[in-house]
Parts: structure tokens; sequence; C-alpha cells
């Protein structure tokens, strides 16, 4: 598989798009922090919150990222644009308006996936690229970029209640595959925790998926 675009004009792809949008970076930042504290303390128009914040996100990357920065270099951006919109809208209607997207009071087992995958895409992922694979200005960086914002997002879908599961998990998953090929293809080694995602959110619904069959 090749790809229409460098590793270089990649990395210089988010080079710009980070120099263009600071300090939104920081303020998302502070957006995570407010949703996972809004994960321990429960007011009532916490879930609503939550899903508010995670749907800035992918609004913010379906047309700052995707359709803006990314797509004079990569055609399929302008699909990409899309389909991080449609899971803007999702998480608008389903979490924001309807209120039917319920986030914690999940297993020990969700919460120690979830968990991880939350710190990972919010703390680990950007540190490992800042520090190690690419330093900023052309690090992927939280709330603002697919990669780890969709690690964080899975994290918290895995602690949610939702009566379609797949439906809100649908393109993050979907992201999980695509964004990982940067893992191999890209060398962005911080990336092949969307492979790891995959597998546990796909572990877990397979898992209940056979308890439900055997009651």
């Amino acid at each position: 598989m090749t790809l229409p675009f460098s590793r270089s004009e990649f990395l210089a792809v988010f080079a710009a798009y980070n120099e263009a949008i600071w300090p939104l970076q920081l303020v998302y930042f502070a957006a995570g922090l407010l949703a996972i504290g809004l994960l321990f303390y429960r007011p009532s128009w916490a879930d609503r919150a939550i899903s508010a914040v995670l749907a800035v996100f992918w609004l913010t990357m379906a047309i700052a990222y995707h359709w803006t920065f990314f797509a004079p270099v990569n055609p399929a951006a302008n699909l990409f644009g899309g389909i991080f919109l449609l899971q803007a809208g999702l998480l608008v209607i389903e979490g924001l308006a309807r209120n039917r997207i319920h986030y914690g009071g999940a297993s020990a087992v969700r919460s120690w996936i979830g968990g991880s995958l939350i710190a990972y895409g919010i703390a680990i992922y950007p540190l490992i690229g800042l520090l190690i694979s690419h330093p900023y200005p052309s690090t992927p960086l939280f709330g603002v970029a697919p990669c780890p914002t969709t690690l964080f997002t899975l994290g918290l879908l895995i602690l949610a209640r939702y009566p379609k599961p797949l439906v809100i998990a649908l393109v993050p998953l979907a992201w999980s595959v695509i964004g990982g090929s940067a893992a191999i293809l890209l060398g962005v080694p911080e990336d092949w925790a969307l492979f790891g995602a995959l597998v546990a959110w796909t572990g877990l619904a397979l898992g209940e998926s056979r308890t439900w069959r055997l009651r």
C-alpha cells in the first residue's frame, strides 16, 4: 500500500496546523480534563457536557484538520472530514440533544480498559510524539489531531451506556484502522495503540454478546 504523500509532508501538515491554531491545543486539553472530571463529579448535565466536548473535538478535526490542512496533500481527507463531521453530529444529537449517552458506571474491566485509553490519548500519546518521534510543532496533539482524540473517544465510549454502542463507535473504530496504518507506513509508533483499542472494543463487544446468548 502506498500513500499520496510522504512522511515529511505528513508531519509538515501537523506543523502548519499546530502553528495556525495555537493556543487552541491548550484549551482542548483543558476541555479533556473537564470531561474526565465529569466522570467522577456527576452534576445533572455531566453526560451532555462530555458529549459536547467530544463533538467539538470531532467537528474541529473535520473542518480545520481534514478539510483545511490535510486535503491539499491527501484528497481522501475530504471524505475523512465528512465522516468526522458525521461523528460530531451523532454526539450532538444522541449525547447532547437526546441525552442518550451516559458515561461512567462501567464494570471493572471496562473501567480499566477505558481509563487506560483515555490516559493514553490525552497524555501518553502526545508525550511520545513530543519527546521521542516528532517534536513540536510536528506532533499530533490531543483534541485537535485524529489519532490521540480517537483513543480518548473510544476510552469514554467503552465506559458509556448507549442502546446501540456500535453506532456511536463506528467512526472511531474505522479511524483506528486508517490511522493505525500510520504506525506501519509512516513510522508513527504511538499509533500502534489504535489497533489495541480496536481489539479491546471488539473483544468487549463479542464477550458481552456471548454472555447474553448464554442467558
